[in-house]
């Protein structure tokens, strides 16, 4: 599969709107098959096209539910100013979870298959009713959510060095990995996200310490976005879907196996199991 098409305008990128996402899915799957981190896809998209970002995404989505995989969910990343500052990126995004991305509390997670991959604690939301009203609020999404597990991001991402812009990212399914959920539910009743204290723990060791307040000031926020968003793009959430609303606080290297732990305030513990082999 080669880089991008033949056809190029005076700056050498492809030369059609069409041509770059071309360019740009073609860059994405390759570096996903092959394990190997590739150049930032912006050199085919630019820094600020978002919607064009996001049409590689679908078309990257659309790929992998024709091998198989299942969409159970979404995801949105860059919630917490830690991580924003970390990238240079101040916008949140989102992508898809599907179901071969998701674990359960410490089920082992094989090491092999990431390239650069981080962890950070978040809240997931599982919803028990559609979200699919034009300017979805905070209300809406506190009646659709049936419960909320704690739950461990492994992020990653294709794009060598994480050298990312708002439209790699994007692109780049919001440089997604994998992501493990507790096991015990949490009804919302009578709970301020936002008030909730967040330590991942590596081996044993706190590595990153983080409050639900850090993600667009509560999870219970970020979530209202993600559904407007969505929404607008006419992919709305629905009953059933797990959303990790996004990060409590920054996000700490996979430089190994080992066992990442996050504790929440008042929403339990989940373990992630990062193993170099798993049988």
């Amino acid at each position: 599969m080669t880089d991008a098409p033949d056809v190029t305008d005076a700056t050498g990128r492809p030369g059609t709107h069409a041509a770059r996402i071309d360019a740009a899915v073609a860059r994405l799957t390759t570096a996903a098959a092959t394990g190997t981190p590739c150049a930032p896809v912006r050199e085919f998209l630019g820094g600020t096209d978002i919607d064009a970002a996001y049409e590689v995404q679908r078309r990257l989505a659309e790929a992998r539910t024709a091998a198989g995989a299942r969409v159970v969910g979404a995801k949105i990343g860059l919630t917490a100013p830690a991580v924003q500052q970390q990238f240079g990126v101040f916008q949140p995004d989102f992508g898809v979870l599907f179901d071969d991305l998701t674990f359960a509390h410490t089920e082992p997670v094989p090491l092999r298959r990431f390239l650069q991959p981080r962890a950070e604690g978040e809240i997931a939301f599982v919803l028990g009713r559609d979200l699919d009203r034009p300017g979805a609020n905070v209300a809406d999404v506190l009646r659709a959510t049936e419960f909320v597990l704690p739950a461990i991001e492994i992020v990653d991402s294709r794009i060598a060095d994480w050298d990312l812009s708002i439209t790699d990212t994007v692109a780049d399914n919001a440089s997604s990995g994998a992501v493990v959920l507790g096991t015990t539910p949490y009804p919302l009743t009578g709970r301020d996200l936002s008030r909730v204290g967040m330590t991942l723990r590596r081996d044993g060791e706190p590595v990153s310490f983080g409050a639900g307040h850090a993600c667009l000031g509560s999870p219970v926020v970020a979530v209202a976005w993600l559904a407007r968003e969505l929404v607008r793009r006419e992919r709305p959430l629905r009953a059933g879907d797990v959303v990790m609303s996004g990060a409590l606080g920054p996000m700490v290297p996979v430089t190994g196996p080992g066992r990442f732990r996050l504790e929440l305030d008042g929403l339990g513990e989940v373990e992630a199991a990062i193993e170099e082999e798993t049988k």
